[in-house]
Order: C-alpha cells, then structure tokens, then sequence
C-alpha cells in the first residue's frame, strides 16, 4: 500500500512568527532564522504615574495599581493591607512578588478588589501585582514565573447539580 505522503515532504511546522511593527519608538525588532520576536524595553516610569493590572482568583478581581517611585504602602480597598488582611498568612501572600524582585519598600500599591472571600482575594492582589511588575519591568518574568506568581489559579467552586444538596453532596440516603 502506498502512502500518501511517499515522495513528498511533510510540511515543516513553525511557531508563528510576529510581522507587525513594534508599537512603540523605543522597542526593537529581533529577527532570527526561525521566527521574528519583537522584544519591548522597560516600561517607562517617568511619563506615567503608575502601572496597572488585573489579578484573579477564584471568584476575586483585584485592579493593581504599582506606584515605582513609593515607600513600600499598600492599601487595598482605601484601607492598609494590616486592617484589610489581619492573618499573617494573607499578608506575606500579598507582599510574595515584591520580596521575589526586592522591591517591598521601593514601590506603593493600590488595590480595588471585590468578590471572594478573604484567601480569594489574597490570591487576587498577588496575581495582580505580579503582572504589574511584569508590565513594569519584562526582565523580573523569569523570577516570577518561577514562583508561580503569573499563573492564573483555575480552581473555582464547582456548580451545583438538580437533584443534589451541593455539587456532589447526595441527598442522604435511608434503607428503612
């Protein structure tokens, strides 16, 4: 039997390549035999007065806002992180990406966050400072995606089925 492909060869398959002109003046374009990557330099500071992002987790979305010329405040909520998160445990969560790239006491952070409970949105504001630091500085991914701190974490409360108490929590069930 004769294949198909006999006297032809596969298809080479290639990452996709990146065509469009960097979006800023200050980006460079780096092209390679295999595919062209345009690599983006540190985000300016000067012009902006902070940097933004959105961090999720569970059912809470926290809105970052990293401050780069700071004195180490963060406020979540308009309330400082001690108030709004009193276990240890939420507060060293929180604080984990700014201790990975050692900028605790350079940067202030304000955080919007709603939905959740109080893990959730520990979890929330961690992943959103995270990506600001990345949006800050593209050097410090390394680090953080080392420590997990730019995964999104999927695990969320599973629905409820008809028929059920909860999810998977079956009506109790009587022989006699």
């Amino acid at each position: 039997m004769v294949e198909k492909t006999a006297g032809r060869k596969p298809a080479a398959r290639k990452s996709p390549a990146v065509k469009t002109a960097p979006a800023k003046a200050d980006a460079k374009v780096v092209d390679s035999a295999e595919e062209t990557v345009v690599v983006a330099k540190k985000a300016k500071v000067d012009g902006a007065k902070y940097v933004y992002a959105v961090g999720r987790r569970k059912c809470a979305s926290a809105r970052v806002r990293l401050y780069p010329n700071g004195t180490g405040k963060i406020t979540v909520n308009d309330r400082d992180i001690k108030n709004y998160f009193p276990l240890a445990t939420a507060q060293i969560l929180v604080i984990s990406p700014l201790k990975a790239v050692g900028k605790v006491k350079e940067m202030d952070v304000s955080v919007k966050v709603v939905g959740g409970g109080p893990n959730g949105q520990a979890g929330a504001v961690r992943h959103g400072i995270a990506r600001a630091l990345l949006n800050l500085d593209p050097a410090w991914r390394a680090v953080l995606k080392a420590e997990g701190f730019l995964t999104r974490d999927p695990r969320v409360k599973e629905r409820k089925k008809p028929g059920l108490r909860r999810a998977r929590r079956a009506p109790q069930w009587s022989k006699r």
